[in-house]
């Protein structure tokens, strides 16, 4: 690339690409977050947070009264592919769920 002899790229070129390559590589935070329902019965919300995401008994009670009573609780953080897969899954365990900037 820029480092190869007999390169086009000037100077300026050179640190603007590499300052793109610095931010592509930066991970920017994402989180799941899983919305209040008629549907789906308290013990089983709490039931998926413990399977799912391996809370404790105590966290994924209180995970599901805060979806419970503010409608909605941050469940799970990480990448954004990450958090696109925790929110499938939380879709095919019948929750709403949604991802969002951290």
């Amino acid at each position: 690339m820029s480092s190869v002899e007999g390169s086009t790229l000037t100077r300026e070129e050179t640190d603007l690409e590499a300052e793109f390559s610095t931010l592509q590589h930066v991970q920017r935070p994402y989180q799941v977050v899983v919305w209040n329902d008629p549907v789906n019965l308290m013990s089983y919300v709490a039931w998926v947070f413990r399977s799912y995401f391996g809370h404790s008994r105590q966290r994924a009670h209180q995970l599901m009264m805060q979806v419970h009573e503010q409608g909605r609780a941050v469940v799970a953080t990480g990448t954004r592919e990450q958090v696109e897969r925790h929110v499938t899954a939380m879709h095919h365990f019948g929750l709403q769920a949604t991802l969002e900037e951290a």
